[in-house]
């Protein structure tokens, strides 16, 4: 992780307080500063949306114990 010392104007200072004072639970600095870069990096297209991958089953295969054998049945060592 890389550290980095900012010095911000007045205006931008009093507007991050100001954000910071108006949330139910105030995050630190850090975390906005954190999410802030992150979104104007990602609206210039320097970096990637994430996005959790999403797994869902194909069909049934009519085997309950396909979870624990899954390596013999692709083996093909269990039918």
């Amino acid at each position: 992780m890389k550290r980095a010392t900012m010095t911000f104007p007045d205006d931008l200072a009093e507007a991050v307080d100001n954000y910071v004072r108006a949330q139910e639970t105030p995050p630190a600095l850090t975390k906005v500063m954190q999410a802030a870069l992150r979104e104007y990096l990602r609206e210039r297209g320097f970096l990637r949306t994430y996005r959790p991958l999403k797994l869902e089953p194909l069909g049934n295969s009519g085997r309950s114990d396909v979870s624990v054998n899954h390596d013999l049945y692709l083996t093909g060592l269990k039918k």
